[in-house]
């Protein structure tokens, strides 16, 4: 990748939008094997897959495992569940895969707005 440019994913959806949910974890993964800066961001329904065993489980035709996936984005990206989706679901620290970090939207609007940076909902 020529400039290296952040790129930030926020994923609102899980199971209840397979297809979106899906296409984040692949553009985050692709996003990472290409040599940018990947920070991933896991909210609303999305933030199951912040727990152990959980991306396993997602299961959608022809698409990449999403436990491949988000191990990809582990390895060379940030990955971070939402602090008040955690809350809101009773997710806490010792909880979340290894590598997870937990944060709130000051974290996510000084990553967004950094130079270069480039931000993506789905």
């Amino acid at each position: 990748m020529a400039d290296n440019r952040a790129l930030v994913i926020k994923v609102t959806c899980g199971t209840d939008g397979p297809e979106r949910c899906n296409q984040a974890f692949t553009v985050a993964a692709t996003a990472v094997a290409a040599g940018a800066q990947v920070s991933l961001w896991l909210t609303g329904e999305a933030s199951w897959f912040a727990l152990p065993g959980r991306a396993a489980e997602f299961q959608l035709p022809y698409a990449t495992p999403l436990d491949e996936l988000l191990s990809a984005v582990l390895a060379g990206g940030t990955v971070t569940l939402c602090s008040q989706c955690a809350k809101r679901r009773d997710i806490d620290e010792p909880d979340v895969v290894d590598g997870v970090r937990i944060a709130g939207a000051p974290v996510f609007v000084e990553e967004s707005l950094a130079d270069g940076a480039q931000t993506l909902v789905y």
